[in-house]
């Protein structure tokens, strides 16, 4: 018998840009507490690959076997009979199978499944992929790029955060977990606050400039999101959260200092036990001196005409019991 004992129940494959190399990995340390390799991952952790710009899909395994046939003659012995579904070959890192052999092998899973296929609007995608000598059969969950849309929302500011970057602070302040309640505690134009929403997460966004409060209210809005945004200073807030994230101001629409910064963190901190803090200037000391106790960190470049660093902690209360 050439059947493989299952350590992981789905295979994550991963797509991003080199100048998100670390954020990617920063990510995959924070939901599956290890690094994703050449784009893909091992794991018993469920997430839904929407919630991340990186993950690209989901594979859950359900059969596996170092022998291609042994796998057909277990797929067949699964019984699977539904209308509706699709076959996908799932490409990863080492196989090298022409696309002629790719469609034949799809035929010998369509042909193992009783049922009626739509190739156009399936209700679930069966998948097959080949890794390490080992064939893999299982279901194929696709990333969904409806939040691509934010790109165009009403208002913005030019050195706001992208969509890719404020996706990927809400997964790693959550660590994937969808009934965390999240706040937003330096909103600004809601950039972040939209990529929770369209996500499924419960999250609340605070800011003391009315105006920027003004335009997260219409962003959100405009796409029918609806959650509550504070016009106050993070200070006054009375209400508990599992994870929050600051976008610190930049001193540029918001003036900032040290004492400011600092006053916004500790503030927090009285608020949720876990941070995810992005700032352009390097505020290592004045963390740790407000309690926090730094769990892990990258950097990101920004691209473009002014280019910058974004330096992004991750915090965590020293001694907590929130």
């Amino acid at each position: 018998m050439t059947l493989i004992t299952l350590n992981h129940s789905y295979i994550y494959s991963f797509r991003y840009d080199y100048h998100h190399n670390e954020l990617c990995k920063l990510e995959s340390r924070q939901i599956f507490d290890k690094e994703e390799k050449n784009n893909l991952l091992f794991s018993n952790v469920k997430v839904d690959p929407s919630i991340s710009p990186f993950i690209k899909n989901r594979f859950e395994i359900i059969l596996s076997s170092e022998n291609y046939s042994e796998l057909l003659k277990n797929i067949k012995e699964e019984n699977i009979r539904i209308d509706g579904f699709k076959a996908e070959y799932l490409i990863l890192d080492g196989d090298s199978a022409e696309k002629p052999e790719r469609r034949e092998k799809l035929k010998d899973i369509g042909y193992r499944i009783e049922g009626q296929p739509d190739f156009d609007n399936p209700s679930i995608t069966y998948s097959i992929c080949f890794y390490k000598n080992v064939w893999y059969f299982g279901v194929l969950t696709k990333h969904n790029t409806d939040w691509l849309k934010h790109n165009d929302k009403p208002s913005s500011f030019s050195n706001s955060i992208c969509i890719k970057i404020a996706k990927t602070l809400v997964s790693i302040a959550s660590t994937g977990n969808i009934n965390n309640k999240l706040l937003d505690a330096c909103c600004g134009v809601g950039t972040i606050m939209l990529e929770a929403c369209i996500s499924g997460f419960n999250i609340e966004g605070c800011d003391i400039n009315s105006k920027t409060c003004k335009h997260t209210r219409q962003n959100l809005a405009h796409y029918n999101y609806t959650t509550t945004v504070y016009c106050s200073d993070v200070k006054d807030l009375n209400k508990k959260y599992s994870a929050a994230i600051i976008d610190l101001p930049y001193n540029l629409f918001s003036y900032s200092n040290d004492l400011i910064t600092a006053n916004i963190i500790k503030s927090t901190a009285k608020l949720a036990a876990r941070i995810v803090i992005v700032s352009i200037s390097d505020i290592e000391t004045i963390i740790k001196k407000s309690g926090l106790k730094i769990h892990d960190f990258c950097t990101v470049q920004k691209r473009g005409k002014s280019k910058f660093t974004r330096n992004i902690w991750v915090c965590e209360k020293e001694n907590s019991t929130n």
